[in-house]
């Protein structure tokens, strides 16, 4: 086999391609509007099965270089942090807590079920934790972590390597289930999609974050550059908080990745700036980058889809992947939708359950973003599932996870 290694520039500019395809696709194909496929998860398909083929036919490999999808990861989740203000946070009041225990107890089931189909199937109980929150709510960064530790203490070879793989299945289920889901509990609701769209106007306005993700924002390279320094800030922080220096003082199997710590210092910048020096913060520009990344992020993840390393997975993890998929939207469909309030709300916020539940938190925004974008806004799931998403439930998911292992 062949590996070609493409340079980071390269790798942006094909991902910019496999943006504006994914834009026109889901702009021509009826059936990817009417079960709201996200645009970036669109095209980095179609771009997985070309390079599929190519693999197929001349046995050639593309390498696409990570360190931009892990930059715009990291740009992605500080502009969450920049924008979450103490009382946008105060506003999610009840609904978060809710939602927070709603996706903890699913954690628990989701491990549960892996550890119980490994074991039916003859497998170590802990590789069941690599089909579980390990990789399918924890994604790439924890999958990463964990890998070792599972390789090293616990002598599950390979589990790295099967981590990618489940964590990269679960981030594109996870894109293409959470529309379906949310479009039927809304056609049961009877809500018609929204006909007045003005997603060609310019916005002038602080909009709830991501919510109107199509809208034009009126930004000056002013407020660009400051922008920028607040992210710059952000990234610099995490890079500290998982260099080797701090994380000798942390627990082994108590891993917090890195954009946890950007999330986290986004929101202390924020409101320490806000509050205490009454600084005026840029949230449209703010806006604009954190799409830019959430979108940039995806096509390039999508663009390492290997589909040859997924079929070459055992098939007893395949049998408990699709189960997972499975019980995915049997949980999001009847529970997290009813004890969310079963109204409009509740379905966007279970496609964005579907979306961290199984892939990682920007494919949950980029899964809302599809519904909103059709069916109308819904605030209380954009402030609710970013910030649960994001930053709760990494520290939820390492605890149940000492635990299942500890057992």
């Amino acid at each position: 086999m062949n590996t070609i290694v493409i340079n980071p520039y390269y790798t942006l500019i094909i991902a910019t391609l496999v943006l504006l395809v994914g834009r026109l696709l889901v702009g021509k194909i009826k059936l990817l509007q009417n079960f709201n496929i996200p645009e970036p998860v669109a095209g980095g398909l179609l771009a997985a099965v070309i390079i599929y083929l190519l693999y197929l036919k001349y046995k050639i490999s593309l390498d696409f270089n990570t360190n931009l999808q892990d930059a715009f990861m990291l740009f992605f989740f500080s502009s969450i942090g920049l924008s979450a203000d103490f009382s946008r946070l105060k506003a999610g009041g009840k609904g978060l807590i809710i939602f927070l225990g709603v996706v903890a107890l699913f954690i628990v089931v989701q491990n549960s079920v892996g550890v119980g189909l490994a074991s039916a199937l003859g497998q170590n109980p802990i590789m069941g934790l690599i089909t579980g929150s390990i990789t399918l709510t924890g994604g790439h960064g924890t999958a990463g972590a964990w890998g070792k530790i599972l390789e090293t203490d616990y002598g599950i070879k390979g589990a790295t390597s099967l981590g990618m793989a489940s964590a990269t299945f679960g981030l594109v289920l996870g894109g293409l289930i959470g529309g379906p889901v949310a479009r039927k509990l809304v056609n049961n609701m009877g809500r018609k999609p929204i006909t007045d769209k003005t997603t060609d106007n310019v916005v002038d306005t602080v909009v709830e974050v991501f919510e109107n993700a199509g809208k034009q924002r009126l930004i000056t390279s002013k407020s660009a550059i400051e922008t920028m320094a607040l992210f710059a800030a952000c990234l610099s922080f995490s890079a500290i908080m998982v260099s080797p220096t701090v994380t000798a003082y942390l627990p082994e199997k108590f891993t917090i990745p890195q954009f946890v710590w950007a999330l986290f210092f986004g929101v202390l910048l924020r409101n320490v700036l806000t509050n205490a020096f009454k600084v005026n913060m840029f949230d449209r520009a703010i806006d604009v980058f954190g799409n830019a990344s959430l979108s940039l992020f995806l096509g390039i993840a999508l663009l390492n889809l290997k589909l040859w390393t997924l079929l070459d997975i055992a098939v007893p993890m395949l049998i408990i992947l699709a189960v997972q998929t499975f019980v995915m939207c049997t949980y999001a469909y009847f529970v997290t939708f009813r004890l969310m309030g079963a109204d409009y709300d509740a379905a966007v916020l279970c496609a964005g359950h579907c979306g961290f539940g199984l892939g990682a938190t920007p494919t949950a925004v980029a899964n809302m973003q599809s519904v909103t974008e059709r069916f109308g806004p819904s605030h209380k799931a954009f402030l609710i599932v970013p910030m649960v998403g994001a930053f709760f439930i990494d520290f939820i998911n390492a605890f149940i996870l000492t635990t299942f292992i500890g057992f």
